[in-house]
């Protein structure tokens, strides 16, 4: 059985550590090294980073965003519970999950659907009527703009 992970609106979001023995000034300066110098990209995978990048561009746009499969029934039940509490999420429908969000969310695997809030990764199903149940989706809806009452 799964365990709630309670959410405060008060607290912010939580931030991957830091991998042990490596200097976090360390880690900036490489991140930042990595960004400065992208790798050429083969003819066949051009097409899966503009995936990505579609993606990438409706996370940044969309207060919620639902990422799911067509026909999914848990995207269905996460944008009813949504639309229930006021908002009307946007769908973004994908064919291949795990390519298509793999620069999006850290971490990589990623179950569907996915929910951002935000700009933010909140979680599957799961997560979200965790944070629905606990109380506080509604406060994480307003902050992020979606919800004005």
């Amino acid at each position: 059985m799964y365990q709630a992970i309670p959410y405060s609106a008060g607290r912010p979001w939580p931030q991957p550590a830091p991998a042990m023995g490596v200097d976090v000034a360390e880690e900036e300066r490489l991140r930042a090294a990595a960004q400065q110098q992208p790798a050429p990209v083969p003819a066949a995978d051009a097409e899966a980073v503009a995936r990505e990048e579609e993606v990438r561009r409706a996370v940044a746009e969309c207060p919620v965003l639902v990422v799911g499969r067509r026909g999914c029934c848990l995207s269905h039940v996460v944008k009813r519970l949504l639309q229930g509490l006021g908002v009307n999420p946007a769908v973004h429908e994908v064919a291949d999950a795990e390519a298509e969000l793999a620069g999006v969310v850290d971490g990589g695997d990623v179950a569907l659907p996915a929910v951002f809030v935000g700009g933010r990764f909140l979680g599957g199903l799961d997560r979200l009527m965790a944070v629905h149940i606990s109380g506080d989706l509604v406060p994480i809806l307003k902050d992020a703009g979606a919800l004005w009452l």
